[in-house]
């Protein structure tokens, strides 16, 4: 059978995202280390004060919601390696015992204490209580959050951010989307609203979207598969996966349900055969889109793989850095990571 593929090569074949216990080939493989909360190690971030410059990174302190969870203990490392501070507080699951964990970023050696809250009604008033505080040292604009929790907070945790005039960036997938939105959009909130992270893979989203408004129909008549991998602890299907589909769709016409024909893998003998590291098992994004020609003659094949969660945790810093910027430049917007990626934001 003749047959195109289509590895977007180099930085946008990368091995691909997004776990977290609760809360995408390219033949380039990302590898990454995780924050280990109980790496206990002497608290090196400094105090910006009242009137720290937002455009100092360590001016701002980043409430990072989600831990002890891998992908927000990841966010919460990048902050420190891009030289951003972490509010001292930051909320948990509500089932989880409140504990003062320590973030510890490798490659720098800062490292900071933060104190988890349960997100439960009382862990609330904490957290709005402390953020008062926070606020009056380091200045009302150079607070922000961070969101990798789970799927079923994403909606009441954008509603919190908005009511309390909280910037955020949220990395956490699934939830109610079209709701999310409203939400936030009519309480004209800032925040950065993406289904991932990584700059590459907003590279290749942005290429696919270009693509299908220009050809539309181009592939018209052939028949979309997709097969996507993530950890065990993946609760959603991956966000990256429906936005491209998306595209793949507007292209070939074809009538591919997200909810019923994603083939998901979450077990470990499936996500092996399928390519992935054993190491990386417990954190990874493997996603494989095959357009097949109606007499199966021709097929073209994009891949995007991920194995760690780096390529996300930094790309989600330098979101909160974009965003930074924005605030209290008039009325709160919504904002994605192609415009970060278009502001030149991403390092």
């Amino acid at each position: 059978m003749k047959s195109s593929n289509l590895l977007l090569a180099g930085g946008l074949a990368c091995r691909l995202h997004q776990a977290y216990p609760w809360t995408q080939s390219c033949r380039t493989v990302v590898r990454q280390r995780t924050v280990s909360p109980s790496r206990m190690t002497e608290t090196t971030q400094t105090d910006g004060g009242a009137d720290a410059d937002a455009e100092d990174p360590a001016s701002l302190r980043v409430m990072v919601n989600g831990m002890p969870g891998p992908m927000a203990s990841a966010a919460a490392e990048a902050c420190l390696r891009k030289g951003l501070s972490l509010s001292p507080v930051a909320m948990t699951g509500p089932d989880i015992e409140p504990s003062t964990v320590t973030v510890t970023d490798d490659v720098t050696g800062r490292s900071a204490d933060v104190r988890l809250i349960p997100a439960n009604e009382d862990g609330r008033e904490e957290i709005k209580s402390s953020l008062a505080g926070i606020r009056e040292a380091a200045g009302k604009e150079n607070v922000l959050a961070i969101d990798y929790t789970h799927p079923s907070a994403v909606n009441g945790n954008a509603v919190f951010y908005a009511e309390n005039d909280l910037p955020f960036v949220m990395g956490t997938t699934g939830g109610d989307r079209d709701k999310l939105m409203d939400d936030v959009v009519s309480r004209k909130a800032f925040a950065v609203i993406a289904p991932n992270m990584g700059k590459q893979i907003v590279a290749m989203q942005a290429g696919l979207e270009d693509l299908a408004t220009k050809f539309p129909s181009a592939f018209a008549g052939y028949k979309l598969k997709v097969t996507e991998s993530h950890q065990k602890t993946k609760a959603d299907t991956s966000g990256t996966a429906k936005a491209v589909i998306d595209s793949l769709k507007t292209l070939s016409d074809d009538d591919f349900n997200i909810e019923k024909d994603i083939e998901m893998l979450r077990d470990d003998e499936s996500s092996l055969a399928f390519g992935v590291s054993e190491d990386a098992l417990n954190g990874h994004a493997f996603h494989t889109y095959t357009l097949t020609s109606p007499d199966k003659s021709v097929q073209f094949e994009l891949k995007h793989n991920v194995e760690g969660r780096t390529v996300y945790a930094e790309g989600t810093a330098d979101a909160v850095k974009f965003l930074a910027t924005k605030v209290g430049s008039g009325e709160g917007k919504v904002y994605s990571m192609i415009d970060v990626l278009r502001s030149g934001g991403l390092e």
